[in-house]
Parts: structure tokens; sequence; C-alpha cells
């Protein structure tokens, strides 16, 4: 079991929670155990429900204006907290590294941007990062593997972070795959613009998975899970798929990503 959630102090950070559109739409469980993972480190959690898309599908497929647009929308939903936390290293990176170019020339809305990113955090490296989390109190007998993604590492630099957490959890071992590095062929729009690539890049993720022995998938991207969870129930795998938060929150009642989709 998770430890219990400690009532926030008087001084207690407040959180906005950026609950990202694949958690809202397709697995609200991940922002569920983000909520818990957060509440129980002390916080104080709020979603904005004026809160959209971060733009980054829009801003990738060079729709400037429409990126710009949802920018400033969340710029003006967030910019009160004291940090934006999301459970998605591909939308926190969107809003730490991007925002402050896509808006430089902003004159009402550029500063803002600039101190919105200073304080947005992916869900895990904020734990362990910020709060010094080390760990969780739980028991899970699996054999997991890890799927790092690529805004989470090559934009944030998370990577010893969840496995900081993972390795808490008694009875969870966790073996690493040959190359957990690589892409696992998603990346947005890519997979549907150039599916050939892409089905042949997550094919080389799968068989990675296989050869490890282990049963559960874990990452901290919906988009990267979904799209192994699909490949993996296409070859007809029975490894599980999970966002890391489900796990470390022990919030396991959801059927694994991609079962009955």
């Amino acid at each position: 079991m998770v430890k219990k959630k400690k009532s926030p102090a008087p001084d207690a950070i407040r959180i906005g929670l950026f609950v990202t559109c694949l958690a809202d739409l397709f697995r609200p469980s991940v922002a569920f155990a983000a909520v818990k993972l957060l509440e129980n480190a002390g916080c104080i959690v709020e979603v904005p429900e004026t809160q959209t898309c971060c733009g980054q599908p829009a801003y990738n497929s060079g729709d400037e204006a429409g990126a710009k647009a949802l920018a400033r929308n969340v710029v003006s939903a967030f910019e009160s907290f004291e940090y934006v936390i999301a459970p998605s290293g591909s939308c926190a990176a969107m809003i730490r590294v991007h925002y402050p170019e896509l808006l430089k020339d902003d004159p009402q809305f550029g500063a803002r941007a600039v101190d919105l990113a200073d304080k947005t955090y992916e869900l895990i490296s904020f734990l362990t990062g910020t709060l010094g989390v080390r760990g969780v109190d739980m028991k899970l007998d699996a054999r997991a593997t890890y799927h790092d993604s690529c805004s989470g590492m090559r934009e944030l630099g998370i990577k010893a972070q969840p496995r900081t957490l993972l390795a808490s959890i008694d009875g969870l071992e966790l073996r690493e795959l040959t190359d957990p590095n690589a892409c696992c062929g998603f990346g947005g729009a890519f997979s549907v613009k150039y599916p050939d690539i892409s089905g042949k890049i997550v094919s080389v993720k799968t068989k990675d998975i296989g050869d490890t022995g282990a049963k559960l998938l874990l990452g901290s991207d919906l988009g990267c899970l979904m799209n192994i969870a699909g490949r993996l129930k296409r070859e007809g795998s029975d490894v599980e798929v999970r966002h890391v938060a489900e796990v470390l929150a022990g919030e396991l009642a959801a059927p694994p990503i991609g079962e009955g989709d």
C-alpha cells in the first residue's frame, strides 16, 4: 500500500495539475494517481477547469498560430500556482522548453510564459528532485521493464528519477531494456504520417521488451505507452502496460493500457 496521505501544512505547496489530453480522454487513472502521489507528499492539488491541450500537436505540425493560442490559455490557467505538474514528459517539455520561444515576441505573454516554464515539471522528476521523495511504501510482485520517452529524457533529463522510486517497491524486479533510450515510433503525428516507419520502430521496441522476460512495461508518457501497447496486443503478447504513476500510487484497478481498447 502507498503511504497514507499527509494533511497539508498551512504553508503546503499549491500545485496546478496539467492533466494532459491523453490522460483526460483515455486514461484518467493516471491523473488520479498523480493527485494521490502529490497529496501523499503533502501538496495541495488543484485542477483548473479552463486548461486545454498544451499545443504540442499544433506546434509540431507547423500551426504556430494555433499553438500560440493554446499556449496563452495554458499560461492564463496556471500562472497563479506555485508549481505546474504534468504526468507527461512531452507536455511538460512543451511548456518548460518551448513556450518561452513560442511566445517570446508576445508583449502580453512573453514574460509570463518564461515564469510558467520555470515552475513547470514532469511529475516524477518533481517528486524526487523538488520534494525529495525517495520511495513509496507498497508491494508488487512483478518483473518489469521501463521505456524512457524521447521528450522526457532528452529535453528534461528524466531517467534515474523513476528508477529511484521503483526500486523502493517491495517485490518489483526491474529489468532494463537493451536500448531503453530508443524511440517507440509514436512521435505524435509521425506515426500517422509515416506508419510503415513507425511500425518498424515499435516492432524493434517490442522485441527488446520481450527479450527482457518482463511481464510489465512502465513509462511516463501515455503516447508512447499506448503505441507500444497497441503493437504488443497485435503481436499477441501478454505483457501489461501501465503508466509509472499508477504503479507508484498503487492505482491498479484500471485494466492495463490497451486492454479492451
